[in-house]
């Protein structure tokens, strides 16, 4: 339980402050445990983080398979993994991986954010074949990275609403640059 409730308080710093915030003093206030009772559970920042990716990306990742899985066809697969990773934009969980993303890392917390990224671009990998791309893993990254410009406009507060945002999105990986 303890463990779960750094992790919480872990989300919750990240998503406020960023990576900045997300100190082990900050983590004993917020679940009242001592501060030495921090570096019980976790040996540094980076164990942390690396928890919050083993925890929290394959909880998201399923939201998006699922979406995708309900859609029939392959054009509505794109659709529902450009919608569903926006939607989840305004999740906690979401907050915090886009936050440790952002942040001062080390090389394993990357790595496991890497993976976790490659796993959500194989879940497209298909779809792409099935619309005829010659190289759909490359087009899967290029429409990951549409999807990304998109979190960070959502994220930053854009002059446009986030469902423009997710249009725009939508369209550009259903229908490229001709609107």
């Amino acid at each position: 339980m303890q463990r779960g409730a750094l992790l919480d308080a872990a989300r919750t710093l990240l998503s406020e402050g960023g990576t900045e915030a997300l100190t082990f003093p900050a983590l004993a206030e917020r679940t009242g445990l001592a501060r030495s009772s921090v570096y019980e559970y976790f040996r540094s920042r980076a164990a942390v983080v690396e928890e919050l990716c083993a925890v929290d990306f394959p909880v998201w990742a399923a939201e998006v398979e699922a979406a995708m899985e309900s859609a029939e066809t392959p054009e509505e697969k794109v659709e529902a993994y450009v919608r569903r990773q926006l939607a989840l934009v305004g999740d906690r969980r979401h907050r915090a991986v886009v936050a440790i993303s952002a942040g001062e890392l080390d090389s394993g917390a990357r790595e496991k954010i890497r993976a976790a990224h490659g796993g959500l671009i194989a879940m497209i990998v298909e779809a792409l074949a099935a619309l005829g791309h010659a190289q759909p893993r490359l087009a899967a990254m290029l429409l990951q990275g549409v999807v990304d410009a998109a979190v960070r406009r959502i994220e930053l507060g854009a002059a446009e609403n986030p469902e423009e945002i997710t249009e725009a999105a939508v369209a550009m990986a259903l229908k490229g640059v001709r609107g």
